[in-house]
């Protein structure tokens, strides 16, 4: 089996990107998952968004097969671009998600706990925009 893909949820709460990683983790059929790590707040337990905190989250979920990040707001995405700018802050084949914050990390585990590839979970954590609740 190929290694998983890593993901990484970016929020501007701790609390809240734990949150979210622990309702992916249980949706995901609990068993074994692809690893998810949680990147909320800053050091200081503030809310806001730290580059520090999501380049570690990031590295720690790294298997080589690329990261997936999501994020919460604005200034979160701002973040992430800027450290995708930088060489070496992230690992390799680490991408920016265009997905909806709960749903796409939902759909993100799954598709990477099954196997799925970057592209793969990139596709299924963006195509959760599409989930009507009407």
């Amino acid at each position: 089996m190929t290694a998983p893909v890593g993901i990484v949820l970016v929020s501007h709460s701790a609390e809240v990107a734990a949150a979210v990683a622990s309702l992916a983790r249980g949706l995901a059929g609990g068993g074994a998952t692809a690893p998810i790590a949680p990147a909320g707040g800053t050091p200081d337990g503030a809310l806001g968004t730290s580059s520090d905190l999501i380049a570690a989250a990031a590295h720690e979920v790294d298997r080589g097969a690329g990261v997936a990040l999501l994020v919460d707001l604005g200034s979160a995405v701002l973040t992430v671009k800027a450290l995708l700018a930088e060489e070496d802050e992230l690992p390799k084949g680490a991408r920016l998600v265009d997905a909806p914050f709960v749903e796409g990390a939902v759909a993100a585990l799954v598709t990477a706990s099954a196997g799925g590839d970057l592209a793969a979970v990139t596709a299924a954590a963006s195509e959760a925009y599409t989930y009507r609740k009407e």
